[in-house]
Order: structure tokens, then C-alpha cells, then sequence
């Protein structure tokens, strides 16, 4: 049996418009995570992930990484009950 987490992060910085939402959902779609990401309306992008634990540190990973063209200078990551709901990991627009 597999350790499931799920977690609601906030990414702040140079977020929106430098592929940021594609970048995490490939991640995602790498480490079998599944959920969703949007921008939001202040300029942060905004992530719901779960999946197997190892595979949400490898996760955060990537989200404090970001694609080259994006500049991250915070994240507020919180811990969520997994759900279970979600069967694959969408844009949110």
C-alpha cells in the first residue's frame, strides 16, 4: 500500500505567462499525480496535487524549480486529506 498525500499549493513570483502551468502539468503527468493548476487572479499560480507520497516531494521539487523562463519566490504549501477524486491532473482556466 502506497503513502497518498495531497497538497494545495500557492506559487509566487514570475508565474503567469512563461509556461508555468504547462510545466507543472507535465510534472504532474510524469510522477502519476493527479489534480489541477490555475492562474489566479493576483499573479499566483495555484496547484491541488495527490498522489503517492515520494512522488509529491519529487512534485514540490519541480514546482520551486519552474520552467527557465520562470522565477519563483515563494510557495506556501499546505497538506489536504486526500480525496481520491480526481483521475487525472487538468489545466483550470
Amino acid at each position: 500500500m502506497t503513502d497518498r498525500r495531497r497538497i494545495r499549493a500557492i506559487v509566487e513570483g514570475r508565474v503567469q505567462g512563461v509556461g508555468f502551468r504547462w510545466f507543472v502539468m507535465r510534472a504532474a503527468e510524469e510522477l502519476d499525480i493527479f489534480g489541477w493548476v490555475k492562474n489566479r487572479l493576483d499573479g499566483t499560480v495555484e496547484t491541488v496535487a495527490e498522489g503517492d507520497s515520494d512522488a509529491i516531494d519529487r512534485f514540490i521539487g519541480a514546482l520551486l524549480r519552474g520552467p527557465a523562463s520562470a522565477r519563483v519566490t515563494n510557495i506556501d504549501i499546505s497538506e489536504e486529506e486526500p480525496g481520491g477524486e480526481f483521475t487525472e491532473f487538468n489545466l483550470k482556466y
